[in-house]
């Protein structure tokens, strides 16, 4: 096969428009989620976190980095500014002193009650350039692609 094989071969495949397709569109609904989150004066980690412990209990903190795809260097900087900011608290492990979790209080689990019917229905709006089958058809196609990526590793 010679370079313009090659690069007509490229042209036609699918794969590249796909990824550069999939950048553009999480980078434009991320930008739109971060900004509605920035509202209630969070960052989308913080969030993150409040979102995790709100629907989950407590954690641990080595496990929160790895349910939320955060830096375990970044946990204990987020968990700090939450906790400033009077959403969490830290409680130690009675039976083993090397284990802190993170809780949600009652000030955070207020917050998400209050924010969260609002940023929901800003998910909505952002996703709202498709019909609900559609959501549910890409639900199924991203999923197969990221299980199939995480595969590769």
């Amino acid at each position: 096969m010679d370079e313009q094989e090659s690069y007509l071969r490229k042209k036609q495949d699918p794969s590249l428009k796909l990824f550069v397709v999939l950048s553009k569109a999480n980078r434009a609904i991320a930008d739109l989620v971060k900004e509605d989150i920035q509202r209630y004066g969070l960052n989308p980690t913080e969030f993150g976190v409040m979102e995790l412990l709100y629907h989950e209990g407590e954690q641990p903190l080595q496990k929160i980095g790895e349910k939320i795809l955060l830096a375990s260097g970044s946990i204990t900087y987020v968990v700090d500014k939450l906790e400033k900011k009077g959403y969490i608290e830290r409680v130690p492990d009675p039976s083993d002193r090397r284990i802190t979790y993170a809780a949600i209080n009652e000030k955070g689990k207020q917050l998400l009650h209050d924010i969260f019917p609002d940023h929901w229905q800003q998910i909505e709006k952002i996703t709202g350039g498709l019909s609900d089958e559609e959501k549910k058809q890409a639900i199924e196609l991203l999923k197969k692609l990221g299980v199939y990526a995480a595969k590769l590793n």
